[in-house]
């Protein structure tokens, strides 16, 4: 069976860092390039990041193209407190060597998906910005998109207000225009990903596989915890965008239903906010993730720290 290629848009940040690691150490996907956006700290940091985790796992094959340095309409939200000045707090990486694509993301994104001769799938691990841009100046990238797998949204809570997730608070005009693209999409939102705890036994388990990327796992992982624990009073952090990746390698770990999003853009108390209706045939149907297996996505995480 050949390997599903997909394209990962994300904002390195921890998470997705773990993200990256999961997903180019699985012989199932080919990741076409890596696309950046700023998100977790700023597009310069992102890219940085990126390039190093590539360059950590010996994937220089894997292009990588620097997107968007802020939202549509709003200022630019970090979230240092989260993932450290860096973006990869508790970890000290040498300088890439691994180059900087010349092109912008969004136009790379435009470029593969016009030629690509069967549709694509993107990860969609930070603020959508990218896609969102590309989608308004090339809306018959549409049909070369196979699905979009986004991690983003809460339904019953936020993490940076109340009701809102961070990567849909950054830039909420982005996300709801994706969301009314009509592109068969996946949702995983913070109900789900709350669910999938980086508990001390399973980072000890992490920690055990003993090669150098389990180690800058650990590293990261044991900073970026600790606010987390914190403020949600739970045993470990939530494993958010790595989610995005154990979908596509094994969707049997989570259960999905039918439903509508739209993104609130507008109001000051719950800028944001994803709502979530039935679905309907007026507006485009989100497959919603609704719980998760927790131990199969560490499972399949540690499984794959161990792949030289």
């Amino acid at each position: 069976m050949s390997a599903k290629k997909i394209i990962i848009d994300c904002d390195p940040g921890v998470d997705d860092a773990i993200a990256l690691m999961l997903a180019l150490k699985s012989s199932e996907l080919a990741v076409q390039a890596i696309t950046v956006v700023a998100g977790n700290v700023p597009l310069e940091l992102t890219q940085r990041n990126a390039r190093q985790i590539c360059e950590l796992l010996d994937r220089t094959d894997v292009p990588i193209y620097a997107g968007c340095p802020r939202p549509l309409v709003r200022s630019l939200i970090t979230a240092e407190d989260i993932h450290g000045k860096s973006g990869l707090e508790g970890v000290t990486l040498p300088e890439p060597a691994v180059p900087l694509q010349p092109m912008h993301a969004v136009h790379y994104l435009i470029e593969l998906l016009r030629t690509a001769v069967e549709p694509l799938t993107i990860a969609a691990l930070g603020p959508l910005t990218n896609i969102a841009v590309a989608l308004i100046q090339a809306p018959d990238i549409v049909d070369k998109i196979e699905r979009l797998v986004i991690m983003g949204g809460g339904i019953t809570h936020g993490n940076i207000t109340p009701v809102a997730e961070f990567n849909m608070y950054v830039d909420p005009h982005a996300a709801q225009v994706v969301f009314e693209a009509a592109i068969p999409t996946t949702l995983i939102s913070l109900d789900v990903t709350h669910q999938v705890l980086t508990t001390p036994a399973r980072l000890d388990a992490i920690q055990a596989v003993g090669n150098p990327v389990s180690e800058v796992a650990t590293a990261v992982l044991s900073h970026y915890g600790k606010a987390d624990k914190e403020k949600l009073g739970t045993l470990g952090a939530p494993l958010h965008d790595p989610c995005v990746i154990a979908y596509l390698l094994e969707p049997h770990l989570f259960t999905t239903y039918p439903g509508s999003i739209q993104v609130e853009t507008n109001s000051p108390l719950t800028l944001g906010q994803t709502v979530i209706g039935l679905a309907e045939s007026s507006s485009p149907m989100i497959d919603i993730a609704q719980d998760v297996n927790a131990s199969g996505i560490y499972d399949l995480l540690i499984e794959r720290l161990e792949n030289p």
